[in-house]
């Protein structure tokens, strides 16, 4: 065994080593000028502005996705929905099972009270990502500019 290889996460090449990295930004800075003062006011400093490849906006609040986040919350609702009837029919299924086998009758009853509670929380999980999408519906018109009138609360 003259030669052992060693087997590490990250493998590096040699040839990648001695290659300059590419810069895929472009930077423009005006900073410190020579006289001490820039265009940007004394001090010296001046505008920077950094543009590149993958370059994203800061987004404000006035910029949400309220139909994007909307659709989120709608879709978790439904997940919720979904699994609180996979749970239900999961439930019904034990409770049979415990009349079939009443060998087993116990063991039974305890998973159909677990699959029970499993249903209840993901009913309540719908519900809560239905009040979710409503607030987002509600938050999007109020952003929009369309009044409610709240006659009753």
């Amino acid at each position: 065994m003259a030669e052992e290889k060693h087997h590490h996460l990250f493998h590096h090449k040699k040839d990648e080593e001695d290659k300059p990295i590419e810069s895929v930004y472009t930077e423009t800075t005006t900073g410190y000028a020579e006289s001490g003062f820039s265009s940007g006011g004394p001090g010296g400093y001046g505008e920077s502005t950094i543009e590149g490849y993958g370059a994203t906006t800061i987004s404000t609040e006035s910029e949400v996705d309220y139909r994007k986040e909307e659709k989120h919350h709608k879709h978790l609702e439904q997940l919720g929905e979904m699994g609180a009837v996979a749970a239900g029919a999961y439930a019904l299924h034990e409770k049979h099972k415990e009349k079939k086998d009443p060998e087993h009758a116990h063991k039974h009853k305890i998973e159909e009270e677990v699959a029970a509670a499993a249903a209840v929380g993901a009913g309540g999980f719908a519900f809560h990502e239905h009040h979710e999408k409503k607030e987002t519906k509600e938050e999007e018109e109020e952003a929009h500019g369309k009044k409610h009138h709240h006659l009753f609360g």
